[in-house]
Parts: C-alpha cells; sequence; structure tokens
C-alpha cells in the first residue's frame, strides 16, 4: 500500500510542477506593425487607464500592478526617445495630442490577471496570467485614433499556478509583445 500511495504521489506531482509554460500573443486586428519607434525623434505621451468588468476582483492590486507595469515597460523599452508616462483623467472622454508631444497613445487595460482552471486537463491544475490592453495612437490635428488594436497575450499551461506578484512583469511583458518590433 506505502508502495502504491509513493507512486501515485508521484504521479500527481509530476502532472502539477512538471509541465512547461507557454507564452501567446495576439492583435487584433492581426499584422500590427510597430508602435514603438526608439530610432525616431518623435516625443510621445502615453495614458493609460483601466475598464475592467463589472465583476472584477482585487481591483486596487490590479490598478498598482497596472501603474507599476506601465512604468517599468516605458522605462526600460526605449520606445520613443522621450516618452511621459501618466494615468489618463476619468473625467475626460476625448482624448488629443498634448502640445509639445508628436504622438499620444491611450492604453486601456481590460485584464490583468492570473486565471486557474481545476480539472481542465491531465495536469489537473492549468493556469498562468491573461493580459488584454487596447491601444489608440492619436497624431497631431485629430480627434480621433488614427490607429487602434488589442493586444491579447497569455502565459501559463498545465500544472502552472501564478499569483499577483507577477502582474507588472507580465503586463511589461505584453506590451513588449503587442507594441515593438519582434
Amino acid at each position: 500500500m506505502g508502495t502504491l500511495f509513493h507512486c501515485a504521489a508521484l504521479f500527481i506531482a509530476a502532472l502539477l510542477c512538471g509541465c512547461a509554460t507557454t507564452t501567446t500573443v495576439t492583435t487584433a486586428p492581426a499584422g500590427q506593425a510597430p508602435v514603438c519607434q526608439p530610432e525616431s525623434k518623435l516625443k510621445a505621451t502615453v495614458l493609460w487607464q483601466t475598464r475592467w468588468r463589472a465583476d472584477q476582483k482585487d481591483v486596487p492590486q490590479r490598478e498598482a500592478a497596472a501603474a507599476r507595469g506601465m512604468a517599468d515597460f516605458f522605462a526600460g523599452a526605449a520606445c520613443f526617445p522621450t516618452t511621459t508616462v501618466a494615468r489618463a483623467d476619468a473625467d475626460h472622454p476625448a482624448f488629443t495630442v498634448p502640445p509639445g508631444s508628436d504622438m499620444l497613445l491611450v492604453l486601456t487595460v481590460r485584464e490583468l490577471g492570473p486565471t486557474v482552471k481545476l480539472l481542465s486537463s491531465a495536469a489537473l491544475i492549468e493556469g498562468g496570467t491573461e493580459v488584454a490592453v487596447d491601444v489608440a495612437r492619436y497624431v497631431p490635428g485629430g480627434s480621433a485614433p488614427d490607429r487602434q488594436f488589442s493586444i491579447h497575450w497569455r502565459s501559463g499551461g498545465p500544472g502552472v499556478v501564478k499569483g499577483v506578484q507577477s502582474l507588472p512583469a507580465d503586463l511589461a511583458a505584453a506590451l513588449r509583445a503587442g507594441l515593438q518590433a519582434r
């Protein structure tokens, strides 16, 4: 009986821990050209906001993770030679390129969180992180975005369990995958 229990425990441990993480990135519409232009002389302003679903849990923690992920990405990405990043004013319904900038990016985080599915595969647990961001680019003189698309980033797989501590890095990774040249 002890050997059977030991073998069963090893089998379950292998299913829970021994699986690889995969990352997928999709943009909609597909085939987006890079937004980041580090070789240009453009001055960009980036405003970010959130638009959570009605039943979103842990909103303050996700807001803090989004702020950190945005700051980390734009501090290290060299996306543009000059970039100003700020939280969008919630009462500001329309966007225009501010004076002194050549471009405005409005990034709307719709999803930022860990995912867990129980009994969805032979691994018993399947999880990871999901990030969804809408991108709108404005150029001077325009009252509407000249370009819009969405980034959907997932990282995880069978046996993967992630918590909220990875969310800033996951958001930065999603922005890197969706805004920079691959």
